[in-house]
Formats: structure tokens, sequence, C-alpha cells
């Protein structure tokens, strides 16, 4: 028997939608909205572009306290590890790299990486706590349930700073550690939220 001509050959290559991770999302604008959007020339890229700014500044670390970078955008780093008690007294000598075994930095310092932030402090109202002027501290978002001993990163009224907070007799407060800054008590008034928990610090020998 003889074939038909001209029937489809099948898939051609290069043919359809290229394959990816992309998928199609709709929504409805308000009028004005959809009018604006209606008029523009690439409004598929300005919707994609503004969707992408508002999600970054929501999980963005607070910059009113200092430069923060995510611990996720840190790069691994192994260093040797001596597992031996260093005291200081009698040398005990380190020169034998059979003795070390490589620890991931980033790991050691950050179990939640996607939760963690380092962020460089600005100001002194946490000296007693070990907090100093210039440290790197890295803020666990994970952790939101400080204890009264542990340094916890707050937003008051869209200020963020670093404090201890207490609560005493249902009366919250933020205490610092630096005898020359005040306990500042939170009102039923103010907007409140603990932003994380420091679990480091990190900062240089002082001479």
């Amino acid at each position: 028997m003889e074939e038909k001509k001209g029937k489809r050959g099948g898939a051609r290559p290069g043919a359809g939608h290229p394959k990816g991770d992309s998928r199609m999302i709709s929504f409805r604008a308000p009028g004005p909205l959809a009018e604006k959007l209606d008029g523009m020339e690439n409004r598929t890229e300005f919707i994609r572009k503004t969707l992408d700014t508002a999600i970054r500044s929501q999980d963005k670390a607070p910059e009113s306290i200092g430069k923060s970078i995510p611990a996720s955008r840190v790069k691994s780093r192994a260093l040797p590890y001596f597992d031996i008690r260093v005291v200081a007294g009698f040398p005990v000598p380190l020169d034998n790299d059979e003795r070390s075994q490589d620890i991931d930095i980033i790991s050691m310092l950050c179990p939640h990486p996607e939760a963690s932030y380092l962020i460089r402090v600005s100001g002194d109202s946490m000296i007693d706590a070990g907090v100093l002027d210039g440290d790197i501290v890295i803020v666990d978002k994970s952790r939101r349930d400080p204890s009264a001993h542990e340094v916890a990163m707050c937003e008051l009224n869209g200020e963020y700073t670093l404090k201890h907070f207490v609560q005493e007799e249902g009366q919250g407060w933020l205490v610092p550690a630096n005898p020359d800054y005040p306990r500042i008590r939170i009102t039923p008034d103010d907007e409140f939220s603990v932003w994380g928990t420091v679990t480091y610090i990190i900062h240089k020998p002082r001479d």
C-alpha cells in the first residue's frame, strides 16, 4: 500500500514551549492599575521585576542596625580544626596536620543558613554582653523566642535594635547591656516583634 504524502512527521526539534522552571501565573488587577499595565510596552518584564523586588524586600535583613549579608550568600570555607584542649599555660604543638580535621565554618556557625544573616553592628549598647561596635553578629531568624540572657534583634515601631528581651509581670522590656543606656518599656500601642536571636558574635581581639 502506498503511503499518503504530506502527513505530519511528528515533533520538530525546537518546537513548542521551551523547557524550564517558569510557569504561567495570572491575577486580577484593579481598573486603574490594569489600565496602566495595558499601556506598557513590556508589562511582563515590569511585573516580573516588581514582584522580584517585593519578594527580596521581605527577606532582606534590616539595614538600620548595620550592614547585613544573608548567610546563604557566604561561600563555604573549611579550616583545620584541632580537637585538643588549649590552656593558657605551657605551649601545645599544633604543627601536625594529621591531628586536624577540616571544619566548614559557615556550617558550624550557621546551622540554618537560609534563615541566618551576618550583620555588622553599629553602636555599643550591648558591650557587657560581648557585642562591641563594629562586631559581626550572626542572627538566626528561625529563633524568635530568645531567653532573657540571649541577645535578640527586635523591631520596635519600624526601628531595629539589639537588646535583651525581658518580660516582668506581664510587661515586656528591651534591656541594654550598657549602664549608659536606659531600659525601654514596650507599651500596648507599640508595634513590636522579635526579628531573630544572635547565635554567634565575631570580633577581632582588642589591643
